[in-house]
């Protein structure tokens, strides 16, 4: 098989690192890819939003299979463009798409089929937004409708962080038309757990559990991010509470996108609240979550290519999906002033100290680089590195380490970072600790 992965960031590097164990894998291109990337795939240059591109490229190159990492491509209707030309595409199409891409379609859908999630309002009139600072008291919840690379969502702690935040979404439109309408949430307290899941017409399968961390800073402090560590499986989610999810959250989910004609197939990303009354749903993703993704994968067994390939074909339930007993701890290493503005091409240092893809993980090599936001410069003067990897994104790379306990995957986790840097790095220095519950 001829596959082609979309996207560029460190999801879309660990789902090529996970396919190139394929045995059914031939060959692996990429469009657009990282630094990271082209050591394991043939990289295109060809942007993850240009769809007219992407189906020319998969022509070209002859390719057989595709698997869309990022979530933009996927609500501009990549899958249903690629599979009208013959490209077998792992994700959801066009309509299933809106439940990342419409907070209030996803809003809606929770509550029609009476699924856990925070009571909310919904607004497209900046005056009436206004006047209901407070609704539910704060922090107040305020959530721009659609797609704002996973920074659209403001907790504001009083009255004038809401107002500001109001004119900053619907004055100001930083987000654009995603804060058209913005929705308002009760705020929900407790913790944060992730449960991808993969998905097809007929059935839902959870992965491993994970933990994300969303804020920039310690102890959850600063503003949100795309994320900046993760770690599987959750140090919350016993046997029990993995029943009530799937009883509450996850089976009653598949029932409604039946009922609603949803034909959604991929990955079906469902971000929790574990709250004392239950867990309940904070938000739908249609993809991979990253830098969830990273952790989890590092634990899969099961040929990822033969899942993805079950999916398309409505056959997940004939695949026994198997999981390691190791624990993974993903550090994300970002550049200096992310989530706000950042320099980029900044030479990065240390990577000659890791595997660029090892095989597999093992105690031998316990630590891999996933590439975020990287790129080769050929020179970068006096007295640098040529053909360095240089810095190209907010989040530059996620280093990602396994261990028989999840205190050692923290340690080898950390001790990769010390390994690295770069001009402006930074992280967190608490991943893999247990997120305190949201006051």
């Amino acid at each position: 098989m001829r596959v082609l992965v979309v996207g560029s960031g460190g999801r879309e590097h660990a789902i090529i690192w996970k396919l190139a164990q394929s045995p059914k894998v031939d060959k692996i291109f990429c469009a657009p890819g990282n630094a990271g990337i082209m050591q394991l795939a043939e990289c295109l240059p060809v942007k993850a939003e240009d769809i007219d591109g992407i189906c020319a490229a998969a022509k070209e190159n002859s390719i057989d299979f595709a698997v869309i990492g990022p979530e933009v491509p996927l609500a501009m209707g990549i899958v249903d463009r690629l599979e009208a030309v013959g490209v077998k595409t792992f994700g959801p199409d066009k309509n299933c798409a809106q439940l990342e891409a419409s907070k209030s379609f996803t809003k809606a859908f929770l509550a029609r089929h009476n699924i856990p999630t925070a009571a909310y309002s919904e607004y497209t009139d900046k005056q009436k937004l206004l006047d209901a600072v407070g609704i539910y008291g704060y922090p107040m919840v305020i959530k721009a409708d659609g797609l704002a690379a996973g920074k659209g969502v403001i907790l504001a702690a009083d009255e004038k962080e809401a107002m500001d935040a109001i004119e900053s979404m619907m004055g100001e439109r930083v987000f654009g038309s995603a804060g058209d309408l913005v929705v308002v949430e009760e705020c929900l307290r407790g913790i944060e757990a992730s449960m991808l899941c993969f998905v097809d017409e007929n059935t839902i399968v959870p992965m491993e559990s994970a933990q994300d961390y969303k804020r920039i800073f310690d102890g959850d402090k600063g503003p949100n991010t795309g994320g900046m560590g993760s770690y599987s499986p959750s140090l919350v989610i016993d046997e029990a509470l993995q029943k009530r999810i799937n009883d509450e959250i996850l089976q009653p989910t598949l029932a409604g996108f039946q009922a609603d004609g949803l034909k959604f197939k991929g990955v079906l990303f469902v971000g929790l609240m574990l709250t004392e009354e239950g867990p309940k749903v904070i938000e739908f993703n249609n993809r991979f979550g990253d830098p969830e993704t990273q952790s989890v994968l590092a634990r899969l067994d099961t040929d990822i290519f033969e899942i993805f390939d079950a999916v398309c074909d409505n056959r997940l339930s004939e695949i026994d999906i198997k999981w390691s007993e190791n624990r993974a701890v993903t550090v994300v290493l970002a550049s200096g002033g992310y989530p706000g503005s950042y320099r980029k091409g900044i030479e990065i240092k240390g990577l000659e100290n890791f595997l660029p893809a090892p095989s597999s993980l093992t105690d031998e090599h316990s630590t891999i680089v996933f590439h975020a936001g990287t790129d080769v410069k050929a020179s970068c003067g006096k007295g640098s590195t040529k053909n360095a990897v240089v810095t190209a994104g907010g989040r530059v790379l996620g280093v990602t380490a396994i261990g028989k306990t999840h205190e050692e995957a923290r340690e080898r986790a950390f001790a990769g970072v010390q390994k690295i840097s770069f001009d402006g790095m930074h992280y967190r220095n608490d991943i893999g600790k247990l997120n305190r519950p949201a006051e």
